[in-house]
């Protein structure tokens, strides 16, 4: 069975950083292309950082410079370190893991974590 769990979300001040963790457990992260995405109230889920099984990462436009996404393969999790915050980066945090292969196509999800940026 595969789990992807998020932790490190919560309540920040604008300005402030927060760095969230997915560890996953049944997959190895190496082996998925790996990215965290966020959905605010009233929009749709969006792509806000990836990397790929041999390191390559992306990032959307509106967080370059300000988030960083990593992998430690020892520990099978991936970070999101998030600096600079701003209320616009309110939002719940998705961890998602997706690989693709002639035996088929593999989307793993985890639950969330809210991410809170205010004053």
């Amino acid at each position: 069975q595969v789990q992807l769990v998020e932790s490190g979300g919560g309540l920040v001040q604008p300005g402030g950083s927060l760095r969230l963790s997915c560890t996953a457990s049944g997959i190895i992260f190496s082996s998925y292309r790996t990215g965290w995405y966020r959905q605010a109230p009233g929009k749709q889920r969006e792509l806000v950082a990836g990397i790929t099984g041999d390191g390559n990462t992306n990032y959307a436009d509106s967080v370059k410079g300000r988030f960083t996404i990593s992998r430690d393969s020892a520990q099978n999790t991936v970070y999101l370190q998030m600096s600079s915050l701003k209320p616009d980066d309110t939002a719940v945090y998705y961890c998602n893991a997706y690989a693709s292969s002639w035996s088929g196509v593999y989307d793993y999800w985890g639950q969330g974590t809210q991410v809170t940026v205010s004053s």
